[in-house]
């Protein structure tokens, strides 16, 4: 197995226009990275350039302790599972699980035990003599990704491998690629767009924008310490409410004053420069709470505000709600129903607070 880095990659077209700008991580020996942005983010591009589908303008890639810049893919010793699935139409589960073997001029015997394996790890031993038009969606991703474990590489690369596949088994799927992990013990580089999957399946995670790298940490670091605006945004569903306001200074104590409301902020030194000053305050939908039922609040600060919209979840309410021009969003556990247009005082738990500077967009320390 093998450790990835990739080292001030730089991949620029001919255009002019740069994909990704100076992006510097490392995966780790048998870790699971997740690179994770919007669209055009740069994230599929980087991915392409470790497996060698992409040429770098500038920077190195290193797999292992090798720099694999002029290495061909096919010597790179990665596997690479794509959204498309990419399976032979015309061959059975069997010979596409088997095909890469058979260009490697493998023994019959070493193919049929690998691509056994292969099968009773995810099990598709039923499916073997089926061809891909014969298979849902989920088996042929299950294909997929036993074509790239019978090839033993040192590093398993994965495309979107899930965005092609309905809901319900998005998530089944993505718990069974996860167990893969754990079983096969390897170094494993995925991409998406959805950080419903970035969250639940990654050890680290890369945040992209713009094909600028934002943020790099564990799920629960991002989430809970985002380092910009961006990456607040980002993370979490539903998102933070990001919301704009003035700091003042009033009897030694520090508010955060958004015109129609002002709070107590309970972060007197890290915001005592700003005061005067524009900032904008984050705030997870969690850490809104209905002021009946707000026992877990640790530093609430109470605001009355005007229920807007109501989506029972069964398990919560996902609660809209607004005060002059500010709207929030908040997650409420479903002991009462709020009613549509009435007055809800809330408690906002001010020690979970984000504070942001509004020029820079990165996060106040």
């Amino acid at each position: 197995m093998a450790q990835v880095e990739v080292k001030n990659v730089i991949k620029r077209y001919p255009n002019g226009f740069v994909a990704v700008k100076n992006a510097n991580f490392v995966a780790k020996d048998k870790e699971f990275v997740v690179l994770v942005g919007p669209s055009g983010c740069g994230k599929s591009t980087t991915l392409r350039m470790i497996a060698g589908l992409e040429d770098i303008t500038e920077g190195e890639i290193i797999i292992g302790d090798k720099v694999v810049n002029n290495v061909e893919a096919k010597d790179r010793d990665i596997a690479m599972v794509f959204q498309n699935y990419a399976l032979y139409p015309h061959m059975t589960v069997y010979d596409n699980m088997a095909f890469a073997l058979k260009l490697r001029k493998e023994s019959k015997k070493s193919i049929d035990e690998k691509v056994k394996y292969a099968a009773d790890l995810l099990e598709i031993n039923s499916l073997l003599d089926r061809r891909p038009k014969q298979l849902s969606g989920g088996q042929r991703q299950r294909v997929a990704l036993g074509r790239a474990i019978v090839r033993n590489p040192k590093v398993f690369l994965f495309d979107e491998p899930l965005s092609n596949l309905d809901a319900k088994l998005r998530v089944q799927m993505r718990t069974e690629i996860s167990k893969l992990h754990k079983k096969l013990d390897t170094t494993m580089i995925y991409v998406t767009h959805d950080q419903v999957e970035a969250m639940t399946m990654a050890d680290r995670i890369v945040v992209m924008k713009d094909g600028i790298i934002q943020q790099i940490d564990t799920p629960l670091n991002l989430y809970n310490e985002p380092e910009n605006i961006f990456v607040a945004g980002f993370i979490g569903s539903p998102a933070i409410n990001l919301i704009k306001g003035k700091i003042l200074e009033k009897n030694g104590e520090i508010y955060f004053d958004e015109g129609d409301f002002k709070l107590a902020t309970y972060a007197d030194k890290k915001l005592k420069q700003y005061v005067g000053k524009e900032i904008v305050m984050g705030i997870r939908p969690e850490d809104l709470y209905d002021a009946n039922f707000d026992a877990m609040a640790q530093k609430p600060q109470k605001i009355e505000t005007i229920c807007d919209v109501v989506e029972p979840m069964g398990n919560e309410f996902v609660v809209y709600l607004k005060l002059g021009t500010a709207n929030f969003v908040a997650r409420f556990d479903p002991k009462k129903l709020p009613q549509v247009d009435s007055k809800i005082e809330v408690s906002i738990d001010m020690n979970r607070a984000h504070f942001f500077d509004i020029e820079t967009e990165q996060r106040i320390k």
